[in-house]
């Protein structure tokens, strides 16, 4: 699998190393200084989005960061085992979070776990709908 696809195995490495810094790397105890809280301060100020709450915009940011997961575990393991690539999605953040139950300064989260789980879920069908797409504009070429 690593070797058939060494330039997105790297892509695939190279963002679960991004990952993993996101999400075991040391935190302050006081995040009010983050980019995250600080987009929530800014949102805030606006009528329209002062019902958004530090913990929304969380949420959807851990399915964002999940997404791209999905995606390259698919086009690692092929799409018709996507199956597997969201399992293996879905093991790699119950282990995120398990880990970071030993760091002091993380917080382990189920959560986490259930927007991780949406993210990598919905790069799983991104994945699967283009790959669809590609295949019947092939398909009509031939005809």
């Amino acid at each position: 699998m690593f070797r058939r696809h060494p330039y997105l195995s790297a892509a695939t490495f190279s963002y679960l190393a991004l990952v993993a810094w996101l999400t075991l790397s040391p935190q302050a105890p006081d995040q009010s200084d983050g980019p995250l809280w600080q987009f929530a301060v800014f949102l805030d100020q606006f009528s329209a989005t002062e019902w958004l709450t530090f913990n929304d915009l969380e949420f959807v940011a851990n399915i964002g960061l999940f997404v791209p997961v999905g995606l390259f575990f698919v086009l690692l393991v092929g799409k018709r085992q996507w199956w597997l690539a969201l399992a293996l999605a879905v093991l790699l953040t119950a282990g995120i979070e398990w880990v970071q139950q030993f760091i002091p300064s993380r917080v382990s989260d189920v959560r986490d776990i259930v927007s991780n789980s949406v993210g990598s879920s919905i790069g799983v069908v991104i994945t699967l709908i283009v790959a669809a797409a590609r295949a019947r504009a092939r398909r009509s070429d031939r005809n």
